[in-house]
């Protein structure tokens, strides 16, 4: 049997593919830039995707997880090194790679990112089994110890993004590295508010250690919550707590926006509004993430979008 060879426009074809049915918030942000632009976004998201759901595969261990990643990665530095391929995510990857910049390192940093929650890492991860109170069930909890901890996870699934999204929308300023890295961490703690509930069903919780015994919080009760008649106000407090870092955060992301090239300002702005107005969500709902999912309706992220639009053609028709 003869493989049709895959070419450029068909790999990135793909990768839009994925990221419009995948990304959610993010592909929003992508509609927002000129195509290059945004097709190189669409490569990033379905690389990063695919190291996701490596990770996430409950079906199999851990340890098959480890290997599965491993084995994917060394395809991905062959490809690296001028191996040819027939995967359409490293062929569109490479290609973004090469036209705008972004280091072997940081796409590493990336899926090491993603696999964190596969790693035992002791100086920042740890594993610790929680009993119930009744003595009936027994769960394997992933725990961050510190904030320097949890910072040092949200570094490399969020702000090694970042770092790669302004090599494709483009800066000159040398300051925007460290303001991107601090967006990230707010989109990262906005999304840690949003997922307590979730994650903790997974046996995840990302709320630091240090910050759980601060409000007198057994790591156990997070799990437990299940609406908001349940929450106390420690509980309340302690949200309140990592919301108010998320916002300290987020005034990097004003400060990022005019480091920008224009038009890639308008992408950038497009996730700086739908991430901020989650948090705005989240408090509204004085942290009760626990009766429902928080999320943007469908409709606000589609004025946002228009917004977002409108901002990209005026800087076209001003640079004609």
């Amino acid at each position: 049997m003869i493989t049709r060879k895959i070419d450029l426009p068909q790999a990135y074809a793909h990768c839009r593919d994925i990221a419009r049915h995948e990304a959610k918030n993010f592909y929003y942000a992508f509609l927002a830039l000129p195509k290059e632009k945004s097709d190189a976004m669409c490569a990033v998201y379905a690389f990063m995707r695919h190291a996701d759901d490596l990770s996430d595969d409950e079906s199999i261990s851990i340890q098959d997880r480890r290997s599965r990643m491993r084995y994917w990665m060394e395809e991905w530095h062959r490809v690296c090194a001028g191996a040819e391929t027939d995967s359409p995510i490293f062929i569109a990857l490479r290609d973004t790679q090469q036209r705008f910049g972004i280091s072997d390192q940081l796409l590493d940093h990336l899926v090491q990112g993603t696999a964190m929650d596969l790693e035992e890492i002791a100086t920042v991860a740890v594993r610790q089994t929680v009993i119930s109170a009744a003595g009936t069930s027994r769960q394997d909890l992933l725990l961050y110890r510190t904030f320097n901890d949890l910072y040092q996870y949200c570094y490399l699934v969020a702000s090694v993004v970042g770092l790669v999204c302004i090599r494709i929308f483009g800066y000159n300023d040398p300051r925007a590295e460290k303001l991107a890295e601090h967006t990230g961490i707010a989109f990262q703690l906005t999304n840690i508010l949003r997922d307590v509930k979730e994650d903790a069903d997974r046996g995840r919780i990302y709320i630091p250690v240090e910050m759980l015994e601060h409000y007198s919080i057994g790591i156990e009760e997070i799990g437990l919550l299940k609406n908001s008649s349940q929450m106390t106000a420690s509980h309340h407090a302690l949200l309140s707590a990592l919301g108010s870092r998320a916002r300290e955060y987020y005034k990097s992301a004003e400060e990022l926006l005019p480091l920008m090239d224009e038009d890639g300002r308008p992408g950038l702005w497009v996730l700086v509004e739908i991430y901020r107005r989650l948090l705005d969500r989240i408090e509204a709902k004085n942290y009760d993430v626990f009766t429902r999912r928080v999320s943007i309706p469908s409709t606000e992220k589609i004025i946002i979008l228009a917004r977002g639009m409108m901002q990209s053609m005026r800087n076209r028709r001003a640079k004609r």
